[in-house]
C-alpha cells in the first residue's frame, strides 16, 4: 500500500480527494492536515466520511509528512511552495493540486499573483499534470503541477485542433462557466447563496489568473506562440464546468469529428460525442470523465469545441489521483471508474 498525506483536507478539492483515496485499492491516508480543525476527526466535519475513516486533523506543524510516500497538497496558492523543497529532499514525492508550480516562469507567476515565489528554482522542475498531454513524464515525476479547472477543460478542447496545426493559434477564443465550488469553499458574499441564485455572470474579462497557465500549456500543445481570449462566468450550481471554445480554421474542408474521435479513442476519461451531441455538467457529475463535442456551424470556417468536465474532480482531485496512478505505474482507471451522478 502507497502512504499519502494531504495538505489543506477542509475545502471542496481536499473532500473530494478523500473520496477518491478512501476507495482507492492501492493507497492508504496516513495524514490529513488542517489549521482550523486540528484535533477534529474527519467524519465529524464531513459526515458523508461515517464508517470510511477514523482519522482526526492534524495541525501542518505536527504532521509527519515526510513518513509519507506521496503528498498531495490541496491548498490555496503561496502554501504547497514553502513546504514542497523540504519533503522533496526527504524522498517524498509530491502532487500540488494549487497554482503554485502551474507556471513555469516564476516571475509570471509573481505578476499574476502579486507576490514573490518561494522556491522558484522548482518551477522548471514541476512537470505539468494533463496527462493526455504529458503522460509519458509523468511516471518519474517527484513533482506534479495539477492543471487548473478552467484550463483542464479549454486545453484538452483545443488539443486536437492545435496539435494537427488545424486552426490559427493567434485567434482562439474560450467562453466559460464554472460551479461556485471552483471559488473555494469559503465564506465570501459573492458565494452565497442569494447572491448566485437565479443569476448569470461573467467576472475577470480583463484578465484571470488562469489565462497565463492556459497560454503556456496551449503554446506547448501548438509548438508555436498563441493568443487566447479568454471569459470566465460563474454558475448559479454547486459543481461543473461548461466550456464552448471558438477557433478560425485553416480549411473548412477538414474533418473536425473524425480528427477528436482519432485523437482521443485511447484515453479513458475523455468522451467524444457523436455528431449531433453536445455535452452536458450533469452528465459528468462526480467522475473523472469529459465530455465534448465538436462542430462546424453551417461548414463555415469557424470550429466550435464544447467542453464538459466536474471542476472538482477532471478539473482537480479525480485527476490528481490519475497522475498518482500513473506515477505510481498503476491502471489510470484505479479509482476513478465510478458513474457519473445523475440527476
Amino acid at each position: 500500500m502507497v502512504s499519502v498525506g494531504i495538505v489543506g483536507a477542509t475545502g471542496y478539492t481536499g473532500i473530494e480527494l478523500l473520496r477518491l483515496l478512501l476507495r482507492h485499492p492501492e493507497v492508504a491516508v496516513r495524514t490529513v492536515t488542517s489549521r482550523s480543525e486540528a484535533g477534529r476527526r474527519l467524519d465529524d466535519l464531513f459526515p458523508s466520511l461515517r464508517g470510511q475513516t477514523d482519522l482526526s486533523f492534524v495541525a501542518p506543524d505536527q504532521a509527519d509528512l515526510q513518513a509519507c510516500d506521496l503528498v498531495f497538497f490541496a491548498t490555496p496558492h503561496n502554501v504547497a511552495m514553502g513546504s514542497v523543497p523540504a519533503l522533496l529532499d526527504a524522498g517524498v514525492r509530491v502532487i500540488d493540486l494549487s497554482a503554485d508550480y502551474r507556471l513555469r516562469d516564476p516571475e509570471l507567476w509573481s505578476r499574476w499573483y502579486g507576490e514573490a515565489h518561494a522556491s522558484p528554482e522548482l518551477c522548471q522542475q514541476a512537470i505539468y499534470g494533463l496527462p493526455e498531454f504529458n503522460r509519458d513524464r509523468l511516471g518519474d515525476a517527484q513533482l506534479v503541477a495539477c492543471p487548473g479547472c478552467y484550463p483542464t477543460a479549454v486545453q484538452l478542447g483545443f488539443m486536437p485542433l492545435l496539435a494537427g496545426g488545424h486552426v490559427e493559434p493567434g485567434q482562439l477564443v474560450a467562453s466559460c462557466a464554472s460551479g461556485v465550488s471552483g471559488a473555494g469553499r469559503q465564506a465570501k458574499i459573492a458565494g452565497l447563496f442569494t447572491e448566485v441564485g437565479e443569476n448569470f455572470k461573467a467576472y475577470g474579462a480583463a484578465g484571470h489568473r488562469h489565462l497565463p497557465e492556459m497560454e503556456q500549456g496551449l503554446q506547448q500543445i501548438a509548438g508555436t506562440p498563441v493568443s487566447l481570449t479568454f471569459v470566465p462566468h460563474l454558475l448559479p450550481m454547486s459543481r461543473g464546468i461548461l466550456a464552448t471554445l471558438f477557433g478560425q480554421l485553416r480549411s473548412a474542408s477538414d474533418d473536425v469529428q473524425g480528427l477528436f474521435e482519432s485523437a482521443y479513442q485511447q484515453e479513458p476519461f475523455v468522451d467524444v460525442l457523436p455528431a449531433g451531441q453536445l455535452p452536458e455538467t450533469r452528465y459528468v457529475r462526480g467522475s473523472n470523465r469529459c465530455q465534448l463535442a465538436v462542430t462546424q456551424p453551417q461548414g463555415r470556417d469557424t470550429v466550435v469545441v464544447t467542453v464538459a468536465i466536474d471542476n472538482l474532480t477532471k478539473g482537480a482531485s479525480g485527476q490528481a489521483v490519475q497522475v498518482m496512478n500513473i506515477m505510481l505505474g498503476l491502471p489510470e482507471v484505479v479509482g476513478l471508474d465510478g458513474i457519473p451522478v445523475v440527476p
